[in-house]
């Protein structure tokens, strides 16, 4: 018989799984949503299933660090202490889920927990220390591969990948028979096919990272505090698909078409690298801010393309100042096969649009205070909760 306190532990962890989901669809299938390549419905599926193959595989590392590694006396999680230390995580995440903002569900997570080890003296800091660097490093590893990507082989890339949505639908299913048979729409072509199968897989693969590093945030403390790992995995990733299918439709609208019509081709360049730092991390017992290493990337990826309109020398020298905004991701898109790009430094700076037109400044402040103010929200809350009211009650 389960006791009715952890329970109801059980249960607040299972919120914050459900905020878990809806945080982190968005990012992950947001640019297929937008683009329509795929229904809300699919991605949320989609989402469940590959968030549960890398919580079950890699995200034990991750639970195992902040449940056990991140404060010096596991003592600390008992099952009232995880209760709040929960709470807070899920009340900060689903702030930024109401107003449609995926947050880094990591730094709330790992913020709540920190807050319980200062105020009770036990945070280990030397592991403190070593997330903290890898939270800034990670973002700056992920600018400069992009940069450097958008500035040398972005036009290649394009041109591999570049996919022109054609009218009418992508599939067709043929019921007349005894087996329904599934075929291209009339007017798919064989590029767009394959644009679609990619970014659908690198939804996935990002689906998959989320789970290595976010399913700690759910479940970490009360397997710190005793409860079964691989009942709390199974508890928490099925929270996480509820939200998927449910609170996720409003984070994949923001992600998907309110903050920018990031060109599908520059969403998978920005996926590939964002997942592959945050599986690698994960790897390593690291709880790595998906949000943030994807931001920078594309900041990176918009200064590599921006870039293309001079050469080292003459940025070096001040000959050519580029403009370095994140505009500069559009291509003109136009056609079968994009045209081949200028050489470094006979790029049209003319030909790039105005940011004004890809992004929109009111969802775009929303989302970056926001992002910042979460994880506060999660880590004041548990250190007051634990230094002001719960000793008396501990």
């Amino acid at each position: 018989m389960v006791e009715p306190l952890l329970l109801v532990g059980i249960v607040v962890s299972l919120f914050v799984g459900f905020n878990i989901g809806g945080a982190t669809t968005g990012p992950a299938f947001g640019p297929a949503v937008g683009a329509k390549v795929m229904s809300k419905t699919a991605a949320a599926a989609l989402m469940a299933v590959f968030f549960f193959i890398g919580g079950w595989t890699i995200g034990r590392r991750v639970v195992e660090t902040l449940g056990t590694e991140l404060v010096t006396d596991t003592g600390v999680f008992t099952v009232e202490s995880s209760i709040v230390v929960l709470f807070f995580i899920g009340a900060a995440l689903f702030i930024g889920n109401f107003y449609g903002v995926p947050a880094s569900t990591s730094m709330t997570a790992v913020g709540a927990i920190a807050g319980l080890g200062i105020a009770t003296g036990e945070l280990d800091w030397a592991v403190m220390g070593e997330i903290a660097i890898w939270w800034i490093v990670a973002p700056i590893v992920g600018f400069w591969i992009s940069g450097m990507l958008g500035r040398y082989f972005y036009p290649s890339i394009e041109r591999l990948i570049a996919i022109e949505q054609t009218p009418g639908p992508l599939v067709e299913v043929d019921r007349s028979g005894r087996l329904p048979q599934v075929t291209s729409g009339p007017n798919t072509t064989r590029r767009e096919l394959v644009g679609v199968v990619t970014i659908v897989s690198i939804g996935c693969l990002m689906a998959f990272s989320s789970g290595t590093s976010n399913i700690a945030n759910a479940i970490a403390p009360l397997v710190g505090a005793g409860a079964d790992l691989n009942l709390m995995l199974l508890l928490g990733c099925g929270a996480v698909a509820i939200g998927a299918f449910t609170i996720a439709r409003r984070t994949l609208d923001t992600i998907g078409s309110d903050i920018t019509d990031l060109p599908l081709t520059a969403a998978i360049v920005v996926a590939v690298v964002s997942s592959s730092i945050v599986t690698g991390l994960s790897a390593i017992g690291i709880p790595a801010s998906f949000v943030i290493i994807a931001t920078m990337s594309i900041v990176g990826l918009g200064w590599g393309r921006a870039t293309r309109v001079a050469t080292i020398s003459e940025v070096v020298r001040g000959e050519k100042a580029p403009d370095v905004s994140v505009d500069a991701l559009v291509s003109d898109g136009a056609g079968d096969e994009p045209d081949p790009a200028p050489p470094i430094g006979k790029e049209d700076p003319d030909a790039i649009p105005a940011a004004s037109d890809l992004f929109d400044p009111t969802t775009t402040g929303r989302v970056i205070v926001l992002q910042n103010v979460v994880p506060m929200i999660s880590t004041t809350g548990a250190y007051v909760m634990f230094t002001v009211l719960f000793r008396f009650f501990w």
